[in-house]
């Protein structure tokens, strides 16, 4: 049995606690929470820091399997620059795979990360998965735009899908993206989908998106073209909204990724599909693109936000504390619960896992990080803020 206190304690389950006193079992499952309101007499073997203690990050957007790129992609290129760099670079054998994702899993648990989703293309990262410090949900994606090849590309993930059931790690069947995937494709996986608690799709990551799907044009288009990629008989989407809403399973919950060029006009559309969540990678985003998403937008039409790290790819180290960090800084009106909440509690509900993780609370088993060097009178993350994990 161990116990933990600090100046403030953010349970997820209220308001922030002054001085309270958190008792687990030695594995981590929460037995009590007592509020002290803020007296808090010496006792016996109670830890005591000088921070904000919450609970473990949930990561709703990670490639765990590009992790053998850090460091290898030009940044501020533009996404169609960027997927064209990591399409040149999937010649890596597979133990430089293995080894750069078990570095990365273990990187990500040392910044506070207890439950991830997990984008995958292969079955490469599987093992690491098996063995990990984290719990993770795998998103296994599929991509392709010429429609005589969907069924190829379908059965080529359910072979992947396979091998995670026969590991019994639990998946989900998920897309690509809009732009990436022939109508014909999106409407085989909505089939094979059609139960799925958890979908993902990145959504709205550069301006050429659109410009793609309407017009068949653009810098996405000129990338397909290098890659020998496009074919001449597109089926594609003709918008991101007739997409999400039509050819999509409209089961569970739907993570919408990255949001950078998300408009209002869209955002409204989409909204009338339930269970829906706003993941940010702002790090990437920035990376990738030079550009933040519109936050103000997102949250005055009440979007769900939800915090993912992106690939190392796109990102100097997988860490939800370095995401908010990056939100704090460029909105300063943010306070820390309203980033806690994002980077913790959001994502257990998005991920269906609010019963185990996002909050401090008697029976879960969230993991619990002491957040340090931040503004405690203003409840600010600071450039310099850090994250440790007690248990």
């Amino acid at each position: 049995m161990k116990r933990f206190s600090a100046q403030y304690i953010i349970t997820n389950s209220g308001f922030p606690l002054k001085r309270a006193i958190i008792t687990t079992e030695d594995d981590g499952t929460i037995i009590n929470v007592e509020d002290t309101e803020g007296n808090l007499k010496e006792k016996q073997s109670v830890e005591f820091h000088n921070g904000i203690i919450i609970p473990g990050f949930v990561n709703c957007h990670c490639h765990l399997e590009l992790s053998y790129l850090k460091g290898s992609v030009v940044p501020g290129g533009g996404l169609s620059t960027f997927l064209e760099q990591v399409r040149n670079s999937r010649n890596n054998t597979p133990d430089a795979l293995t080894k750069s994702s078990s570095s990365a899993d273990n990187d990500m648990y040392n910044e506070g990360v207890s439950l991830c989703a997990d984008i995958c293309n292969t079955s490469l990262s599987f093992s690491i998965k098996q063995k990990s410090r984290i719990k993770y949900i795998s998103l296994l994606e599929v991509f392709g735009i010429d429609p005589e090849k969907a069924t190829r590309r379908l059965d080529d993930l359910l072979k992947v899908a396979e091998t995670a059931k026969e590991m019994k790690l639990l998946f989900f069947l998920v897309p690509h993206a809009v732009y990436s995937m022939s109508l014909p494709l999106l409407r085989l996986l909505k089939e094979k989908s059609e139960k799925n608690k958890i979908t993902s799709i990145h959504f709205m990551e550069t301006a050429d998106e659109e410009t793609f799907l309407r017009n068949n044009t653009g810098s996405l288009l000129t990338s397909f073209e290098r890659s020998s990629l496009m074919p001449s008989n597109p089926e594609i989407a003709k918008n991101h909204a007739d997409a999400i809403l039509n050819d999509l399973t409209q089961s569970g919950n739907l993570i919408l990724v990255h949001n950078t060029f998300a408009d209002r006009e869209t955002i409204r559309k989409i909204k009338v599909r339930k269970n829906l969540f706003w993941c940010l990678c702002p790090g990437s985003n920035i990376y990738i693109e030079n550009q933040l998403p519109p936050l103000d937008v997102l949250l005055d039409e009440g979007c769900e936000i939800v915090i993912g790290t992106d690939s190392l790819a796109s990102n100097d180290k997988l860490s939800i504390l370095g995401e908010l960090k990056t939100l704090q800084r460029y909105f300063p009106f943010l306070t820390i619960e309203e980033l806690v909440r994002w980077g913790t509690l959001n994502g257990a509900k998005a991920l269906c896992e609010e019963d185990h993780f996002g909050k401090i609370e008697t029976g879960k088993k969230p993991g619990l990080l002491l957040l340090e060097n931040v503004d405690l009178q203003n409840m600010k993350l600071l450039p310099d803020s850090f994250v440790r994990r007690l248990i």
